[in-house]
């Protein structure tokens, strides 16, 4: 069963590389979606495909790149409109600050 979560990420998650981990993380998991950091210094993401596929990739984000320092990860309903928000064409987008 596919599923989409929204999943913010707070801790020192930016200028350590955790959008190309994210990103790489779900091309290896074969699944869709987008991350970007956030003015407030969180890493935003959703990602969408089988449930079991997703919830490796949030447990991964638990974790982080080397050099980040995760405090929490907040996993929410994500719908398709945000799903929408990827570039058109690709399937996992990384998008500019938000």
């Amino acid at each position: 069963m596919n599923v989409i979560r929204h999943v913010i990420v707070r801790g020192r998650v930016q200028g350590v590389g955790f959008r190309a981990f994210v990103e790489h993380s779900a091309l290896r998991h074969d699944v869709e979606g987008w991350v970007r950091n956030r003015r407030d210094g969180t890493v935003e993401t959703v990602f969408s495909g089988p449930a079991e596929s997703v919830a490796a990739i949030i447990e991964a984000c638990r974790q982080g790149p080397r050099g980040a320092a995760v405090e929490a990860v907040d996993v929410t309903e994500g719908t398709s409109d945000l799903l929408a928000q990827r570039r058109a064409g690709e399937r996992f987008s990384v998008l500019a600050t938000g």
